[in-house]
């Protein structure tokens, strides 16, 4: 009887071990992306208006409580021409998350792409001054901040300022060769002014590789000991199955939110290809085919980065996927065009893939 005890015991022992395994691994289609991890930070997308109705507008409901406009709201779209605004796509945007009360982060007001000519060029064709140029975009970030005033939590203010090359410092774009550093002081001075509510944030890529780190890192501290008013640093986490690694994602994190900043994850997605930066032809033969050998490796990295989101949740305020499923990914058309990629949560069909379950399956 005593053995009989104990074995008894050792079986009640293991059933409940096994049920509370089954209860971490159940799936809930129920339940959206951000219902998992409410706990934690807010859960964002990248949008366009093809996105706001039927299947897509009902996905984007279920999974989240923050959009981004992909392009939208870029200079370029958004201000093609001088004394000409375009805003249909960015007002519906707006209207959609006002309707669907979910948050709207602005996306971006200076940025070195999609930049239209006519601001850096007179009417002769001349490149402006710094004084006209200063004009021109503090007229851009007003007549822009001011239109969603109160509808925009968060605005990434300047994107991308970082040169590649890591002898240097800032990136040669015209805004640096005609304005200097000034350009990223006043655009976050301007922006401040036009709403003093929104958080305004620092935007990059490749921003957790420990050269650019630094360099960001220093760039950021110079704005916050000259008492600029930015308040976080985006991350843009365009990553892939081979980066990053656990040491350069947590030191990136925690090298920002030292200088008490916010931390977001701005623009995420898990490329199946290595990172490339240049343009390029598909090569003959080249395979686009998710395997199931790099569907587990995508698997594996989505859920190492999350496990040190939530192990930083105190500093992360929000994650931002870019684009909302397989169906179509920025990343079908660069850095190859025609090239399938794989790189978000959800399949062609927004259904949850692997790494969606793995995401979510903790405790």
């Amino acid at each position: 009887m005593k053995n009989f005890n104990h074995y008894s015991l050792f079986l009640l022992l293991l059933l409940m071990f096994s049920s509370c395994s089954v209860q971490k691994n159940e799936r809930n289609e129920n339940k959206g992306l951000k219902d998992y991890y409410k706990p934690y930070f807010p859960m964002g997308v990248a949008v366009a208006p093809r996105d706001l109705s039927g299947a897509s507008a009902d996905f984007i409901r279920k999974h989240y409580q923050s959009i981004t406009p992909e392009n939208a709201m870029k200079m370029g779209p958004i201000h093609p021409r001088k004394n000409y605004y375009y805003w249909k796509d960015a007002d519906s945007i707006v209207s959609f998350a006002t309707k669907n009360n979910l948050k709207v982060r602005g996306h971006a007001l200076v940025w070195h792409e999609q930049t239209p000519d006519w601001l850096f060029k007179d009417a002769n064709g001349n490149e402006v001054t710094k004084e006209v140029l200063l004009q021109r975009m503090k007229d851009h970030i007003f007549t822009v901040v001011n239109r969603y005033k109160g509808k925009i939590y968060a605005w990434d203010v300047v994107n991308e300022a970082i040169d590649d090359d890591p002898s240097k410092f800032l990136r040669n774009s015209l805004w640096y060769k005609i304005c200097g550093e000034d350009f990223i002081i006043k655009a976050f001075e301007y922006a401040h002014e036009a709403d003093p509510n929104a958080k305004l944030f620092y935007n990059d890529y490749n921003a957790v590789r420990p050269g650019k780190v630094e360099r960001i890192h220093r760039l950021v501290k110079k704005l916050v000991d000259a008492k600029v008013p930015i308040n976080g640093v985006g991350i843009q986490a365009h990553w892939s199955i081979f980066e990053p690694s656990e040491a350069d994602l947590t030191n990136a994190i925690e090298q920002y939110a030292s200088l008490d900043l916010d931390v977001q994850i701005t623009e995420l997605d898990m490329s199946i290809y290595p990172w490339e930066k240049e343009r390029r032809a598909k090569r003959p033969g080249e395979s686009d085919a998710l395997t199931p050998e790099l569907e587990q490796k995508q698997v594996e990295q989505y859920a190492k980065v999350f496990r040190i989101f939530r192990a930083n949740s105190k500093s992360i305020t929000g994650v931002t996927f870019w684009n909302l499923s397989d169906r179509y990914s920025w990343l079908d058309t660069y850095p190859v065009q025609g090239r399938k990629n794989y790189p978000l949560l959800f399949d062609a069909d927004f259904k949850p893939k692997k790494a969606f379950w793995e995401v979510v399956n903790f405790k």
